[in-house]
């Protein structure tokens, strides 16, 4: 090969380099993905715990969300108020006293005192037992099975089960909610820590049907309902459901209700 073949391939060589450089360019303008610093910064401080108690997929998801204003600086359960006082600051905002939130088991039949409606020999799994016919084996179609599916899936470890009932360790919960999704009955909700009235009843049966099936049900009677002064309790389905913003914990519902289904806390 002689020396002008040589140039030429060097020259050819460079022009289809100086091509594929501007191709190059011209893609990674056109394809350029703009990453939001805030949002990364609001990802740092997430726990990375992806547990979805947030509402979202994973952190990423709510990281996301919350550079974009969709969700709050307080979104993320577990982080808590340290967390959200860290992403505020990121975000330009003043972020005021947080109130606490933890999970409740809304159902007080334990062993003694709900009847049982057959022997249940399956695996050892609410979600299991919730499907056979009449969804629970116990004469309470509404209540807590008791087998432990949401303890198992509490990272926390905040759940027990105490005489056939989830009990929720309320100082260790972070109220992430995968006890709320995993729960066939829908029986646990998240509630302010601070709350003094909870009912402790999830039964759509009324009076005598309730009773009959266990001795801490609701009979549906009301009188909660239509004694509270700041009208923070409304019936729905034979429960009363207690709108905590309104709650100015007088306590004339734990006084009224006949059966004795609203029980007291934190006093």
């Amino acid at each position: 090969m002689n020396t002008g073949e040589i140039i030429t391939a060097i020259v050819v060589l460079a022009v289809v380099a100086l091509i594929i450089g501007i191709i190059l360019s011209i893609a990674e303008k056109a394809f350029k993905v703009e990453i939001d610093e805030k949002e990364v910064a609001v990802r740092e401080e997430l726990p990375g715990s992806n547990c979805g108690g947030c509402g979202y997929a994973g952190c990423d998801a709510l990281a996301k969300a919350i550079a974009s204003g969709e969700a709050p600086v307080s979104g993320c359960p577990v982080g808590g108020a340290p967390v959200a006082q860290k992403i505020a600051a990121i975000m330009g905002q003043e972020l005021g006293e947080l109130e606490r939130m933890v999970a409740y088991v809304k159902c007080d039949g334990t062993s003694e005192k709900k009847e049982e409606d057959y022997n249940y020999f399956g695996i050892d799994s609410c979600v299991y037992a919730a499907l056979l016919p009449g969804t629970s084996p116990y004469a309470c179609k509404f209540g807590c099975i008791g087998l432990g599916s949401c303890a198992r899936v509490c990272d926390q470890k905040a759940i027990r089960i105490i005489n056939k009932k989830a009990v929720v360790d309320e100082d260790m919960c972070v109220a992430c909610g995968k006890c709320i999704k995993i729960c066939p009955h829908h029986l646990i909700e998240i509630i302010p820590a601070s709350s003094q009235q909870r009912v402790q009843c999830s039964s759509l049966s009324r009076g005598k049907d309730v009773k009959n099936a266990c001795a801490a049900g609701c009979i549906g009677c009301g009188l909660c309902a239509k004694n509270c002064p700041s009208e923070a309790i409304v019936f729905n389905n034979n429960i009363p459901k207690i709108d905590y913003s309104k709650c100015t914990h007088c306590g004339l519902c734990v006084e009224k209700c006949p059966v004795k289904i609203i029980k007291v806390y934190n006093q």
